[in-house]
């Protein structure tokens, strides 16, 4: 974990992009709303807190491991662009949730698009068995990963790891990641249940065996098990697709932003800390988000975002003809998303227009 101290240049307190330092080093789906708690901690002035919180977190150093001019251009527009990642690791207290493999993939990735004033934001929504093309990757240990041109898009990391998921998201988005958030199994529902649960609304039932959740039409307070098995849940939706399980964890987060900011988290000391605790514990950030004066200044960046604020779409895909199971990426389509984003300009409706979708909507309100 890195602790090293680093010039205030270097911590994007405004969420303003940067020229990254020549030769310097340079968020469930839900950890970068969860991280907005630790901004009250951060005026407090607890030195304690600060050490224990610091001590909590665990980072990962993408800028180390990528060639700065293999990425896209750092474009100073007032915008802020992470990766979100979802690891559904098996490994440790993941166990319960299937046998481990050997590496972990990236369950759910979602690009959140922080606009500029900070006030709006866009969430891409990329399907774990979109077929794109990978570009050749360094792993953590310095291993050369090569690239493939039909790879699956959440086998980026379990072959290189973040750093090449985030290479992968950079080269089909021609957008550069300012920042890079993890967050796994374990510690997700440890976060919703330290959040005192999560209200949602089921418009049907849903009975899911394989990921635990069984619930009746009606509203419902998830605990962190069956926030769980709700984000992970196929089979007990709709058509069992992976795009139908993206519908039910978009209206997910924005039933958690509303927890949020409706349960007294930036004026209850109490439910702070607790929430600070878990988020730094169960959170993997870039080393640029590897202190909670950085997190700190991170989280004041979204702070003001309400679920109302936040427009979250499913990369315009379609089902892959020679196999059904996996989606590929509508090329026009995709361009526009990702053009709007680079402008910092809202998603065009038009862009998700005759894109492949799942069954899921509305089913949880």
């Amino acid at each position: 974990m890195a602790q090293q101290d680093r010039s205030h240049s270097r911590i994007r307190a405004t969420g303003r992009r940067r020229k990254p330092p020549a030769k310097g080093r340079r968020a469930v789906r839900v950890a970068a709303w969860s991280a907005a708690g630790l901004a009250v901690v951060g005026g407090g002035g607890l030195a304690y807190g600060y050490v224990t919180l610091n001590g909590n977190i665990d980072s990962v150093d993408i800028n180390a491991q990528l060639r700065d001019d293999d990425r896209p251009e750092d474009v100073d527009n007032g915008s802020m662009d992470i990766l979100v990642l979802g690891s559904d690791t098996r490994a440790g207290a993941n166990g319960a949730y299937g046998r481990d493999e050997g590496a972990a993939r990236s369950d759910t990735a979602m690009i959140l698009h922080v606009h500029e004033g900070h006030r709006k934001a866009s969430v891409v929504s990329v399907p774990r068995d979109t077929i794109v093309e990978r570009p050749d990757c360094t792993d953590k240990t310095g291993r050369a990963v090569p690239g493939q041109r039909k790879a699956m898009f959440n086998m980026a990391y379990e072959v290189g790891g973040p750093a090449c998921a985030v290479k992968t998201v950079e080269a089909m988005s021609g957008i550069r990641m300012d920042h890079y958030i993890e967050v796994d199994f374990t510690g997700f529902k440890k976060l919703i249940d330290e959040l005192g649960g999560v209200e949602v609304t089921t418009t049907k039932p849903i009975k899911d065996t394989s990921s635990h959740l069984d619930l009746a039409a009606g509203t419902h307070t998830l605990t962190g098990e069956q926030a769980l098995g709700l984000v992970r849940t196929r089979k007990g939706v709709g058509d069992g697709s992976d795009l139908g399980r993206i519908q039910l964890q978009q209206a997910f987060i924005k039933a958690f932003i509303e927890q949020v900011k409706s349960v007294g988290v930036f004026t209850s000391p109490q439910k702070l800390w607790g929430l600070a605790d878990t988020a730094t514990k169960a959170i993997t950030p870039d080393a640029e988000l590897d202190t909670v004066k950085e997190l700190v200044g991170f989280a004041r960046g979204l702070q003001q975002l309400g679920p109302d604020d936040v427009h979250m779409i499913t990369l315009p895909v379609r089902y892959d003809p020679a196999d059904l199971n996996r989606v590929v990426p509508l090329q026009a389509q995709s361009q526009q998303v990702w053009t709007a984003l680079r402008q910092d300009r809202p998603i065009p409706a038009s862009a998700t227009k005759d894109a492949a979708t799942g069954t899921a909507q509305g089913v949880v309100e």
